[in-house]
């Protein structure tokens, strides 16, 4: 291959790091051009799945600081450049590998962060982020409806102690008068014996 064009090669693979959220780097020694097509088309919208040649793909991961995806650059490799949900495409490729066990993931790079083959399947069982987010909000919504429990409770019993002082008010009103009358009654029988006395 002329340099112009391994270089023009290693700038394309470069460009793919940079604007994919993940890529995913597999060996597929033994899979025929069909099944190769079929897992592309399960990696979604805007996703990619190339053979590259090792030797570039080493110079281009160089080039975005992943050096260390050397050891993974050996044999027939190919990587899934994915543009969408990382979580989605990990799911993808498991479940692909599951059924056709001649694809074997070697690692990759994950939101910047070199993964190794394990992290990548951890990343399948992740659930996607419309799922998390519905979570998410759901117990944000939980919260806020604790939250306005708690904010109206004192509210509540503010206005249960204002309404038992309105009834104490009266009720201690009609004692007063009460206790007024019983005196009164008792200057009245009070100057009546007085009297009865003065007349003796």
């Amino acid at each position: 291959m002329p340099t112009q064009a391994k270089a023009a090669v290693i700038d394309e693979i470069t460009e793919r790091f940079q604007s994919s959220s993940a890529a995913v780097l597999t060996e597929y020694r033994g899979l025929t051009v069909a099944q190769l097509t079929q897992l592309r088309r399960s990696l979604g919208e805007g996703s990619s799945y190339a053979v590259v040649k090792n030797t570039l793909t080493k110079r281009a991961a160089e080039q975005v600081g992943h050096a260390d995806l050397a050891p993974l650059l050996n044999g027939p490799t190919a990587i899934a450049f994915i543009e969408g949900d990382p979580v989605t495409a990990a799911k993808a490729i498991r479940d692909f590998a599951r059924t056709n066990p001649l694809l074997v993931v070697k690692g990759g790079v994950v939101e910047g962060r070199t993964v190794g083959p394990a992290e990548v399947t951890a990343l399948a069982d992740v659930e996607p982020r419309e799922v998390l987010l519905a979570k998410l909000a759901g117990a944000m919504m939980g919260n806020l409806s604790k939250a306005a429990g708690l904010f109206q409770a004192p509210l509540s019993q503010v206005a249960r102690l204002a309404a038992a002082l309105q009834e104490k008010k009266p009720a201690e009103g009609a004692d007063s008068a009460v206790d007024t009358a019983a005196a009164d009654t008792t200057t009245d029988t009070a100057d009546a014996a007085d009297a009865a006395a003065s007349t003796d």
